[in-house]
This record gives C-alpha cells, sequence and structure tokens, in this order.
C-alpha cells in the first residue's frame, strides 16, 4: 500500500508542471495535497477526477488559500472534516478518512507567521488533532496523520537552525508540542527509519537558490500510531519531483 504526501502551493499551478503525470506514474493508494489553493468549483473535472479513485476535496472558504485534497483507490468507511470544529473547517485544514484497520488524516497544518501570530490558532489545531489521536486510539484502531506540519522537530530537520530559532515552524512550543505528540506514542516514521540522517529535507525557500544548495526544512512527514509499525515497508522524499516549494513523501505499508 502506498500513502502520498505533498504540498503542492496551488492545485491549478501544479496542473501545468506534469501533475497528472507524475499522479499516473506513481500509482499511490492515497494521494493527500495539502495547499491546493482553489474551490472545487474553480478546477475543470477532468483535471480532477481520476479514473479508479474517490476524490475528496476540502477547500478553505476564503479563494486562492489553504485548503486540501485526497483521492483514494479504495472508497471509506467514512469522511469528515476539521475535526468538527468551525475554524479549522473554514481553513480546509484536515480531512479524515476512516478505514477498515486505520483512520488516515490529511492534514495542512497552519503557519505560526512572524512575531507568533497565528500561534494560539495552531496551538488549537494541534490540540485537536491530538485529541482525535487519542480518542481513537482507546478505541483500538490505528491513525496515520500525513501531511505539512510546518514544524521542524529538532535540530536535524533544518539546514540553519541557530539561524532560525525564532523562526515560525521552529518555535519552542510548536516544537514541544511535537516531542508531545510523540511521547504520547505516534511515530515520525521516516526519522525514527532514519535517526542520525542529515540533510533531509521537503521544503525549500524558493529564494537564493535554496533548493539546489539543499537549505531546506523537513516539515513534511508521516506520525503513524504503533500498532502499524509492523507494516512499515518505505518511507522516502521524493526531491526530484519539481514543481512546488515542497516536495512529496511516500509511505508504503504492507
Amino acid at each position: 500500500m502506498k500513502l502520498v504526501s505533498w504540498n503542492v502551493n496551488g492545485y491549478r499551478a501544479i496542473l501545468g508542471k506534469n501533475f497528472l503525470e507524475w499522479f499516473n506514474e506513481i500509482d499511490a493508494d492515497i494521494v493527500g495535497l495539502q495547499e491546493v489553493k482553489a474551490h472545487k468549483e474553480a478546477v475543470n473535472p477532468a483535471q480532477m477526477e481520476q479514473e479508479g479513485y474517490h476524490c475528496y476535496w476540502h477547500a478553505a472558504r476564503k479563494p486562492g488559500y489553504s485548503g486540501t485534497a485526497v483521492w483514494t483507490k479504495k472508497k471509506p468507511l467514512s469522511y469528515s472534516e476539521g475535526f468538527g470544529v468551525d475554524s479549522i473547517q473554514a481553513e480546509g485544514r484536515a480531512q479524515i478518512l476512516e478505514f477498515e484497520d486505520f483512520f488516515f488524516i490529511n492534514a495542512y497544518f497552519p503557519n505560526s507567521q512572524e512575531e507568533r501570530a497565528r500561534l494560539p490558532y495552531k496551538l488549537a489545531f494541534l490540540d485537536e488533532l491530538q485529541k482525535f489521536c487519542n480518542e481513537t486510539r482507546k478505541k483500538g484502531k490505528g491513525v496515520i496523520v500525513q501531511g505539512d506540519f510546518n514544524i521542524a522537530h529538532t535540530e536535524i530537520d533544518l539546514k540553519n537552525p541557530k539561524t532560525n530559532q525564532n523562526t515560525a515552524g521552529f518555535y519552542l512550543e510548536e516544537r514541544e508540542w511535537m516531542s508531545s505528540f510523540l511521547k504520547s506514542g505516534m511515530r515520525d516514521i521516516f526519522r525514527e527509519r532514519n535517526p542520525g540522517l542529515v540533510d533531509q529535507y521537503t521544503w525549500w525557500s524558493y529564494r537564493m537558490n535554496a533548493r539546489a544548495r539543499n537549505v531546506g526544512w523537513r516539515i513534511d512527514l508521516h506520525a503513524i500510531s504503533p500498532d502499524l509499525l509492523d507494516r512499515v515497508e518505505d518511507v522516502r522524499h521524493q526531491r526530484d519531483v519539481m514543481g512546488s516549494d515542497h516536495c512529496p513523501v511516500v509511505l508504503h505499508l504492507k
């Protein structure tokens, strides 16, 4: 089973950069996108509906902003959005799909912005995500959270940690939440499989030739519950796939 996460930084923009060719070639069981930046009505149905897939589109109410989308070969048992919280639903931040053996969450975590302007909103989002994961696991069902977390957890997860101590995505409050999220039992599967591997990034600024120089941040990932660990075969970054300032992250499960 192949699950893919990618912040495309605009679905209509990525369509002009060989997205559909990539989509067909990767042949994933589930593809979750973040930051689609488009209402469903603004996208040509032929460029949205893919043969063999069920498509779920969750746009922000504000046009051209945020939003998530999922394509899945297998129809879920249930589908919901935003953990039932209006402020999260309004920005198209989270899609929740229930399958037989796990819940799948495709999420675009808020950016805390300069001077922590949106940190309270982000922390509220993180709290709702944590509660959902806790409650789901108590019921005996696995959880997979994938997406753009907008958090570099530790210094190994960004190129220049010393100069980014007060940068959104590396605020202490965000990193402490990530630590508590992982202590609760969820596993950052890429880092667990590659504990000391450096220079592994998923986002690069468009400025100063950052991607070519590999000056980036690892903020896109899959977090999974412990009961699913023995199903993990591989997780990797598709750093050679262009079209966005992020690259796709691919998780293979048995």
